[in-house]
């Protein structure tokens, strides 16, 4: 067992409490070419990327294990969470995993059913579990999570929607919740749902879907995300990690005591 075993969820507690903002790097094993991969662990590692999420909604070919494998090579410090699309992509080589349930849709299958399959192989594993509310925010266009899911979004100006789904998440016990809207989102959530979601919740609240510029992953800290996740434009374009990770970590209270007029 490595050092960062068991305490994933504590160190997002802790940074919760403290004010400290999360960056994560998003990594799906389908769409980033070999190349494109070591550039992104090689960035983010300078950038002091905070956790890498593994998974995406299909993983059709056998690269999970090797991506893991390559990311611990290059930048063994930085926590793998597997991010899974389905009850497959599991793996012993991350530090731990987002066990999601989908509660902004009605698919009984999302919300407990796929959980009752992998639960056996979960708690014989040396992996973190972390209990996660999992709601899907209507991002402009259809998305892969909400065909494979067979689920509708929770439409992005509803933010009493997306209040009262994030406090019935806590009520449940789950231990974070990750507002999503989509790999490519045409939109991102906006900061208005982020706060009153962080306002009335009480956990760790992640934020990720169509966030393509370090402004917009700025903007969603102040509104109250504890934790920023950018997939798709970092695929596009792998140098943006060094912006979007000073921008989160710029709002920590070791930086904002460093400013000129404090």
């Amino acid at each position: 067992m490595n050092m960062i075993d068991k305490h994933i969820y504590k160190s997002l507690v802790d940074a919760k409490k403290a004010g400290e903002k999360k960056f994560v790097v998003l990594v799906d094993p389908d769409k980033l070419s070999l190349k494109n991969l070591e550039k992104t662990i090689d960035l983010a590692a300078k950038a002091n990327v905070d956790y890498f999420f593994i998974g995406g909604s299909l993983i059709v070919n056998n690269m999970l294990d090797e991506t893991l494998k390559k990311i611990k090579a290059v930048a063994p410090n930085i926590p793998l969470i597997l991010f899974p699309g389905n009850a497959f992509q599991l793996s012993y080589r991350a530090d731990g995993l987002l066990f999601l349930s989908l509660i902004s849709g009605r698919n009984a299958e999302l919300l407990i059913g796929k959980h009752v399959i992998s639960a056996p192989y979960l708690k014989m594993s040396p992996l973190e579990i972390l209990p996660t509310g999992y709601m899907l925010i209507e991002g402009g266009k259809p998305t892969t999570v909400s065909y494979i899911s067979n689920t509708s979004p929770i439409p992005a100006e509803k933010d009493d929607i997306a209040l009262c789904t994030a406090i019935a998440g806590e009520l449940l016990g789950l231990k974070l919740i990750y507002m999503d809207a989509g790999s490519g989102a045409l939109k991102p959530i906006s900061e208005s749902m982020i706060e009153m979601v962080s306002g009335a919740t009480n956990i760790p609240l992640i934020v990720g879907g169509g966030i393509r510029t370090p402004e917009k992953a700025l903007a969603n800290v102040k509104a109250g995300a504890d934790v920023i996740v950018v997939g798709n434009a970092i695929e596009k374009d792998p140098e943006l990690i060094l912006e979007m990770a000073q921008a989160v970590h710029s709002m920590n209270p070791e930086k904002l005591s460093n400013l000129p007029y404090n």
